[in-house]
């Protein structure tokens, strides 16, 4: 007994919880249960000032069954899921029945996982344009400089194994195994006295079936007129990672403002870089509705026609210049590429040695390692034959030809901005890599959670983007400005409501009696 007794004095020493059948006299609130400066208050106050209906989420459905959850409800869900790392449904529901601010942030209310997974599924459109507004929010506080961008892209793993992934080569090596496989099974049953004839046989069918399925996932790789196949995701694709590495992924196209770090752009595709830069610059370009700014690339963006199309939106681009492939260098640098002066007028190069070479005007084409046809002239010499340097020049027995792009001139007009302005040039990683080290370092997103397409990848990346948006900016300012411009968009959306309200009433119907729904969008103004 007097053990026990020192036992419970020793206990007592440190700080006691409330008993869990005590009741209180005064129960707090679940407002009151969640501190002022709560992000949740940040969240609700961010999605009530958004005109949902008008940004694409549904809001009209029939009277029969079962109502449906309000978009506004299932958004604000998910972005404090993403904020806290929790992207699956079925842990978002759990989260509805057992975390305090989710219960403040949704009234109380659990949707099941299903409902959770189809909302994010049916709006990739709408959830695009609520990113939109984390933009405009930035640009109203003057977060976006929209003088320097930078872009760049990050791949994330898809949910399909590379095991089911094909392309021609994977199907014709599976096939070719098959085929082995069934003449050694029709030797064995030609050879076989009949003990394991009927074991033989139904190896036989086994990898007829097996080739079966191989020819039919050809022929849908025909019909498709792509290079791959996937099984479980479609349009995911395999594409090299780093060096020699691949993964089954999608490639993640981003477009950073250098000011303070903010994403202003994001798009989901499957292909790699070579063919992105152009359509990149020119989205940026209607979003800051000017083309006044510079284009930071790496150089696996260092491609003609991108460089033309964003040279010709009149962009400046800084854009990282390959190294040249030792295959392609003189034997003596010194009379490398760069060395040959071109001459504008006259359409010809002069070579170190002082001589000219010329072209017969003609354009010949020629196919890149990834598919895509440019066209070029020859330039060459006859002075070559009798050249004494001839031997550091080139490799050739005949003579030293120069190859001309039809896209040449825009490469030295990026050639010359990499040069003048390789400071700025610089800070590209800085600025570029600073989301993807925040969504896929810290927050653990490295992969897609999403099956079956771009468009529902599209859902699950402008989520992550909204989150690094909204975290990103208050960050920046202080909680209060943002909650306070968020009140004032709030309001300017309820006072929209009530004009539309009488002006479709005629004037008689007054604003309180609204239905009650309505007045779920006062709720965050009410009680931030």
């Amino acid at each position: 007994m007097k053990k026990l007794y020192v036992l419970y004095l020793n206990y007592m020493k440190f700080i006691q919880g409330h008993n869990r059948t005590q009741i209180n006299l005064f129960p707090v609130s679940l407002d009151q249960s969640i501190d002022p400066d709560n992000e949740v208050r940040m969240i609700d106050l961010f999605v009530d000032s958004l005109s949902i209906k008008d940004y694409g989420f549904r809001t009209d459905f029939t009277e029969n069954g079962r109502p449906a959850y309000h978009p506004t409800d299932l958004l604000k869900l998910f972005i404090y899921g993403y904020m806290n790392k929790v992207r699956y449904s079925r842990d978002l529901e759990k989260e509805c029945r057992r975390n305090i601010e989710v219960m403040w942030l949704l009234k109380c209310l659990k949707p099941d996982h299903n409902t959770i997974s189809n909302f994010r599924r049916d709006n990739p459109k709408a959830i695009k344009k609520v990113f939109r507004a984390t933009v405009q929010i930035a640009r109203h506080f003057d977060l976006i400089g929209g003088k320097l961008i930078a872009g760049d892209s990050t791949k994330l793993r898809a949910q399909n194994s590379k095991k089911n992934n094909y392309n021609q080569a994977k199907i014709d090596r599976h096939i070719a195994y098959i085929d082995n496989k069934l003449e050694e099974y029709t030797r064995a049953l030609a050879e076989n006295d009949g003990d394991n004839r009927k074991q033989i046989e139904d190896e036989i069918n086994k990898q007829e079936e097996r080739k079966a399925a191989y020819k039919d996932l050809e022929n849908k790789l025909k019909e498709s007129g792509q290079p791959q196949i996937s099984l479980s995701d479609p349009e995911s694709r395999q594409i090299m990672i780093r060096n020699n590495i691949t993964e089954v992924a999608y490639n993640v196209q981003s477009t950073v403002d250098a000011k303070h770090n903010i994403p202003i752009d994001y798009k989901v595709t499957n292909e790699n870089d070579s063919k992105a830069m152009g359509n990149m610059v020119q989205r940026a370009k209607s979003i800051l509705r000017t083309n006044d700014f510079t284009a930071l690339y790496d150089k696996g963006f260092h491609t003609g026609s991108e460089l033309k199309t964003a040279q010709e939106l009149g962009v400046e681009t800084i854009v990282a210049i390959p190294g040249v492939p030792s295959t392609s260098q003189a034997p003596n640098h010194e009379y490398n590429y760069e060395y040959f002066r071109y001459d504008t007028q006259e359409d010809t190069y002069t070579c170190p040695q002082g001589q000219i070479l010329r072209t017969n005007g003609s354009w010949y084409k020629e196919l890149t390692s990834s598919g895509n046809a440019i066209l070029f002239k020859q330039y060459k010499t006859k002075a070559c034959k009798l050249c004494p340097a001839r031997a550091e020049c080139t490799r050739s027995k005949t003579a030293r030809l120069i190859h001309r792009s039809e896209f040449a001139e825009y490469y030295e007009v990026n050639r010359i901005n990499f040069e003048e302005k390789e400071y700025l040039y610089k800070r590209r990683q800085a600025i570029v890599e600073h989301p993807y080290g925040t969504i896929k370092r810290q927050w653990g997103f490295s992969y897609i959670l999403t099956k079956k397409g771009i468009k529902r990848a599209s859902s699950d990346v402008g989520l992550m983007f909204i989150t690094y948006n909204l975290r990103r900016i208050v960050n920046i300012l202080t909680r209060d400005q943002l909650k306070e411009y968020l009140r004032i968009l709030v309001l300017l959306f309820l006072n929209k409501i009530r004009l539309v309200w009488l002006q479709n009433s005629n004037n008689k119907t007054p604003f309180t009696r609204i239905p009650v729904m309505i007045y779920k969008f006062c709720g965050s103004l009410l009680t931030a």
